[in-house]
């Protein structure tokens, strides 16, 4: 292998494991979120498709807070 490559293995390796940590904190997140919500097909998506935390980010901050508000007016009434 030459020198540049091995040089530029050095400079990406950082941004490779920062993407890998960045990847699992949101799949695991949105795994456990959809796990106890009972939320099988959310699970299945989330587990399945790799968006590099996108889905995940998504299902945590858009779809749990609009069932948490659909459940909290049902609780008033």
């Amino acid at each position: 292998m030459s020198p540049e490559k091995i040089a530029l293995l050095v400079i990406l390796f950082p941004f490779i494991i920062a993407a890998i940590a960045w990847s699992l904190y949101w799949k695991g997140r949105a795994l456990w979120k959809a796990a106890r919500r009972n939320e099988l097909m959310w699970f299945i998506a989330i587990l399945v498709i790799n968006t590099f935390g996108i889905l995940e980010i998504v299902y945590i901050y858009w779809f749990t807070k609009e069932k948490k508000n659909v459940e909290m007016r049902q609780k008033q009434n």
